[in-house]
C-alpha cells in the first residue's frame, strides 16, 4: 500500500470533528489495507510503529528534525524554525518548505507503508557514536521522497504527536465495523475487547479479526512475555456494606507501591507495569528473587513492588520506588541503595493453564503452591478471610498504621476480569480520595525559580469527547528538586509558548491532593480544585481520572447542584 493513502486519510481524519465518522474513515482504510500491510497501518493511525507494550521509542528532538528538514529541501535552519514558530507545528512547517523548496530531488523514491514503517523503526534502532547523524539522514531521505502532505504526517510521526484526533476506542470500533460486520455489533465488540486486553497490541488483533474472525478473537489465549490489561478495583463505600452484601470476602493490605505482572518461562523473567511498560531491566535483584522462588515452569502472576527501607525493613512511598522505575544508569548501584519487596496476590496462567475463570479463592491457593516467599524480599499479600466487620476495620487500621493505602476486599468466587473496573475487587481508602491528573500546561517562575516551570495547569478526561478537561492551577507541594525535575521532564513537552506560559503535550499524570472540589466557571470541566498540591507523579498509570469522577467526588462532599 502507498504511503500517500494513509496521508490521505490522515488528512480526512484531522478535518472531521464527529467520532462516528472518524470511526468510519479508519474501517474503510483497515478493509482495504492489503493483509501484510494490516498491522503496519493500524499501528500507524495511533501514530506509532510499536505495540502499547513496547519499551522501543523513536525519541526523536525537535532540532534535529528542523535540521533534517533543512537539509531536504535546501533552507536555512532559521527559515524552517520561522515557519514552525508560525505553525505551532513542525509536521505543517515542514509540507510548507517542501511546497516551495529549492532543492531539486533527481532520485525521489516511491513511499509504501512498508518502507516508511521500515525506516521508522530503524530510527528507534541507531544508537551509540553517530546515530545522530544517521537519524538526520533518514528523516532526511524519507522528506526528499515524500509529497508535501506526507512530510506533514511522517513528521507528526517521528515527533510521536499526530495530532488527527484519533482515539483507541475508535480504532476498536474500526475493526469490528471492518471485519466483523456480519456479527452481533455487542459480541463483536466485547470480542475485540477481550483480546486487546490480553494482546495488547491493536495491529495484531486486527490481522485476527481479518484472517479468523470472531472465533479467532474468543481464542486468543495469554502469550508470555507479552503484557495483559489487568484487572481493577471499584472503589468501595464502607467495610459494612460490603460485608452485608458478600459475607465472607478475602481482605489485603492495598500498598503504596508499583503494581506489575510477572512473566516466566523456562527460566526468562520479565516485568511489567499496569501501564504494559517493560521494566525488567530496572529491577534485576526482581528478575533473581523471581526465578530463585516462583516454582512453576511458565507463568504470570501479579503482586505489589514496595521499596524497603534498608535500616528498618519498613515499606517506603511509592516516589521512592519511583526512582528505580525512572533509572536507565547505574541500575545495580540503585538497587543496592533502595531494596524491594514483592508481595504477590493473583495467578492468572500458570503452566498451560489460563485461570481467569477460576474463582479467587482457588486462584489464590494456586499461588501459594508455586511462591515460596523469601523472608523479607518475596511474600504473598497480607490476607485474612473474614465476615466480621470487627476484625476487618482491624486490619483496615493495621494497613492505615502501616502507612499503606488502605484495603482490598476480594470476592471468594469472583472471576478475574481483564481491563475493567469489576466489583469483585473493592477498595477501601480514607477520603478526601486524591486525583490523578494530567499536566497539559505550565508557567514559567519568578526571581531564583525563572529556569523552572512552576505552575501547572491540570486536566480530567472526558470519556466522551476524548478530550481534556481543566479543572485547576497546581504550584505547591513541590520540593526545589522535584520542580527541577518536573521542569526536565516537561521541556521536551513543550509544542507552544506565549510570554511565560506554555501548551505541553498531555503525557505527565500527576497524583494530586486538594481541600475541596468547587465549582466553577473558570475551567472547562465546570469544576476547580481547591489548594491542590502535587503528591506524586503517577508513570504507573495510563490515563488521568474521567470527569465522571471529579463529579462524584464533588457530590460525596455534599455540595451536588
Amino acid at each position: 500500500m502507498d504511503y500517500s493513502v494513509l496521508a490521505e486519510t490522515y488528512e480526512r481524519l484531522e478535518a472531521e470533528p464527529s467520532k462516528l465518522k472518524k470511526a468510519d474513515i479508519l474501517a474503510e482504510l483497515f478493509s482495504k489495507a492489503p493483509g501484510q500491510d494490516l498491522e503496519k497501518v493500524v499501528l500507524m493511525m495511533r501514530g506509532t510503529v510499536f505495540p502499547g507494550y513496547s519499551q522501543m521509542e523513536l525519541g526523536i528532538a525537535d532540532k534535529l528534525v528542523i535540521k533534517a528538514v533543512a537539509r531536504a529541501t535546501g533552507f536555512k535552519e532559521d527559515r524552517v524554525v520561522d515557519m514552525f514558530k508560525r505553525t505551532g507545528d513542525l509536521g505543517l512547517a515542514a509540507e510548507a518548505c517542501l511546497k516551495s523548496k529549492k532543492q531539486m530531488s533527481f532520485s525521489k523514491r516511491r513511499l509504501t507503508v512498508d518502507f516508511i514503517f521500515s525506516d521508522l523503526r530503524k530510527l528507534a534502532d541507531m544508537t551509540g557514536g553517530g546515530s545522530q547523524d544517521r537519524k538526520l539522514d533518514l528523516i532526511a531521505e524519507m522528506i526528499v521522497s515524500a509529497k508535501p502532505v506526507e512530510a506533514r504526517y511522517i513528521i507528526r510521526t517521528v515527533l510521536s504527536n499526530l495530532r488527527v484526533g484519533v482515539m483507541d476506542a475508535m480504532i476498536k470500533n474500526a475493526i469490528v465495523a471492518a471485519f466483523l460486520a456480519s456479527d452481533d455489533k455487542k459480541e463483536a465488540s466485547d470480542a475485540v475487547e477481550y483480546a486487546l486486553n490480553i494482546i495488547a497490541d491493536f495491529g495484531e488483533v486486527a490481522a485476527i479479526a481479518k484472517e479468523r474472525g470472531l472465533s479467532g478473537l474468543r481464542k486468543a489465549r495469554i502469550d508470555v512475555g507479552k503484557p495483559i490489561q489487568v484487572m481493577l478495583a471499584e472503589k468501595g463505600e464502607s467495610i459494612d456494606e460490603i460485608l452485608k452484601k458478600y459475607k465472607k470476602v478475602a481482605i489485603e493490605w492495598k500498598f503504596d507501591g508499583m503494581r506489575a505482572q510477572v512473566h516466566k518461562r523456562d527460566g526468562e523473567v520479565l516485568i511489567f507495569t499496569r501501564r504494559l511498560e517493560d521494566v525488567t531491566r530496572q529491577f534485576p535483584d526482581l528478575v533473581k528473587l523471581v526465578k530463585e522462588s516462583v516454582k512453576s515452569r511458565e507463568c504470570v502472576i501479579e503482586g505489589e513492588l514496595l521499596a524497603i527501607n534498608k535500616k528498618t525493613g519498613e515499606p517506603m512511598p511509592f516516589q521512592t520506588l519511583s526512582q528505580r522505575v525512572k533509572r536507565k544508569h547505574h541500575i545495580e548501584k540503585m538497587a543496592g541503595e533502595i531494596p524491594i519487596q514483592m508481595n504477590f496476590f493473583d495467578a492468572i496462567y500458570v503452566d498451560g493453564e489460563l485461570l481467569i475463570n477460576t474463582p479467587f479463592g482457588e486462584r489464590r491457593k494456586i499461588l501459594e503452591r508455586i511462591v515460596r516467599p523469601i523472608h523479607g524480599k518475596i511474600q504473598l499479600a497480607r490476607q485474612i478471610t473474614t465476615d466480621d466487620l470487627k476484625d476487618a476495620e482491624k486490619f483496615y487500621r493495621s494497613a492505615l498504621d502501616a502507612k499503606q493505602e488502605g484495603i482490598m476486599l476480594k470476592v471468594l468466587d469472583s472471576s478475574y476480569v481483564f481491563g475493567r473496573h469489576v466489583d469483585g475487587w473493592i477498595k477501601i481508602k480514607p477520603v478526601m480520595e486524591t486525583l490523578d491528573l494530567l499536566i497539559v500546561r505550565a508557567t514559567w517562575g519568578e526571581g531564583s525559580r525563572a529556569n523552572w516551570l512552576t505552575s501547572f495547569a491540570l486536566a480530567c478526561r472526558d470519556p466522551e469527547s476524548g478530550g481534556l478537561l481543566e479543572c485547576g492551577m497546581m504550584s505547591t507541594g513541590l520540593t526545589e528538586d522535584e520542580y527541577r525535575e518536573m521542569t526536565k521532564t516537561l521541556k521536551p513537552l513543550i509544542v507552544a509558548e506565549k510570554g511565560k506560559d506554555v501548551t505541553v503535550r498531555p503525557k505527565v499524570i500527576v497524583e494530586v491532593a486538594y481541600q475541596e472540589i468547587q465549582k466553577s466557571p473558570t475551567y472547562s470541566s465546570g469544576f476547580a480544585l481547591r489548594f491542590p498540591a502535587f503528591k506524586n507523579l503517577r508513570p504507573d498509570k495510563d490515563d488521568a481520572d474521567p470527569i465522571d469522577r471529579v463529579r462524584k467526588l464533588y457530590a460525596s462532599q455534599g455540595r451536588a447542584g
